[in-house]
């Protein structure tokens, strides 16, 4: 058991030298390629073992014909071990080429597919991940764009929105400076509604902003849909009635929220407004709310003849207003975006399809707890 115990720990030492070395080594190259770690390891290894075998050897523990013997078993060992870590490196720096040049498509604007081929579970995990992130990539690069043309647009048209007004302020102004107006109030009247009409606009855009940047502050209280609704309603009956169209509060349910009730009817406003103003004359606007599977849905039908199949994933995009709103009382567009933006601040979702002589507007709210 002692002798046993001897030739243990000698062979231990002799083993324990090269690892110590082999450590050394592997740390100068470490920014070497994977081949060059992969032969050293195997090297390392084998060494090991033969370092062992000549401690013990020394020590008189083997005889020259066993020491001959396992120095040949260990040299044919070797040349297998590093043959194969070299093969074994090759492969695996190869495939990581292959990534490599597949990865090489994110900074081209493109997208990552794994390489085709058997790989090591490590880089078939990366390869996963890539494409994860490559997916993601590309959602955002597309909302990016979607959201780049919407700013687009929305210069486009709230420069044309200003420039008209801002032309007609001037002129009605210089009538007044110069005395030629042939009915001053009447001017007056005028610049007051398009001043009004333009504050309406620099306020949208305010509210937008925040909105955007995140910097929207919520006051959420516990209200009554059936009060928000009322509310919104007598807010709107003047403009429907200048307009002709009917407003309608159908199966209006007493159901409890958690809303900030100023920004709520704010967008109840603002989807009153849009249905009024694409509700020809004697047509009907209807308000509904209601508790639905997935929370409170306040909905706003009108009777515009519908949104075309193509524009219905644009209405809630800033700047949108349709093909046939290019002028007021239209205004910039961005009602409903706003309405989108609040409601989503909510933790909750807006909607629109269409309905059978319009569309519908539906908005989606967590319910409060009863």
């Amino acid at each position: 058991m002692r002798d046993t115990l001897i030739i243990a720990l000698v062979a231990f030492l002799g083993a324990a030298a090269v690892g110590v070395l082999g450590a050394g080594v592997v740390l100068l190259i470490r920014r070497r390629s994977v081949v060059t770690h992969l032969a050293v390891v195997a090297a390392v290894a084998v060494s090991a073992m033969f370092a062992g075998t000549l401690a013990v050897a020394q020590a008189m523990f083997l005889s020259a014909h066993d020491l001959k013997v396992v120095t040949t078993v260990v040299a044919m060992a070797a040349g297998v071990s590093l043959a194969t870590a070299l093969l074994l490196g090759r492969w695996v720096v190869g495939r990581s080429h292959a990534f490599a040049l597949a990865a090489r498509s994110f900074g081209d604007g493109g997208d990552f597919t794994s390489p085709d081929g058997p790989a090591t579970a490590e880089l078939a995990a990366l390869g996963r991940a890539l494409e994860e992130t490559s997916a993601r990539l590309a959602e955002s690069r597309d909302r990016e764009r979607a959201l780049e043309t919407s700013r687009r647009e929305l210069v486009a048209w709230i420069s044309h929105d200003l420039r008209t007004p801002l032309a007609g302020l001037r002129a009605m102004s210089e009538a007044l400076e110069d005395g030629v107006a042939a009915d001053p109030r009447r001017y007056l009247r005028q610049i007051r509604t398009e001043v009004e009409r333009l504050n309406g606009m620099v306020g949208d855009l305010f509210e937008l902003s925040r909105i955007h940047a995140g910097a929207l502050a919520l006051t959420p209280s516990r209200i009554s849909v059936y009060d928000l609704v009322g509310d919104a309603l007598a807010g709107a009956d003047p403009l429907a009635r200048e307009h002709g169209v009917r407003l309608v509060g159908a199966r209006v349910e007493p159901v409890p929220v958690e809303v900030d009730g100023k920004e709520m009817s704010r967008v109840l406003g603002n989807l009153l407004v849009n249905a009024i103003r694409r509700t020809p004359a004697d047509g009907t606007v209807a308000v509904a709310a209601e508790r639905g599977p997935d929370g409170v849905v306040l909905s706003v039908t009108d009777s515009c003849g519908g949104i075309p199949e193509d524009d219905l994933p644009r209405v809630f995009d800033t700047g949108w207003r349709g093909t046939h709103a290019r002028t007021p009382p239209a205004g910039a567009g961005l009602g409903l975006a706003i309405v989108r933006g609040i409601v989503e601040a909510h933790q909750g979702r807006a909607t629109v399809r269409n309905v059978t002589g319009g569309c519908r507007f539906e908005v989606t709210l967590p319910a409060a707890e009863i």
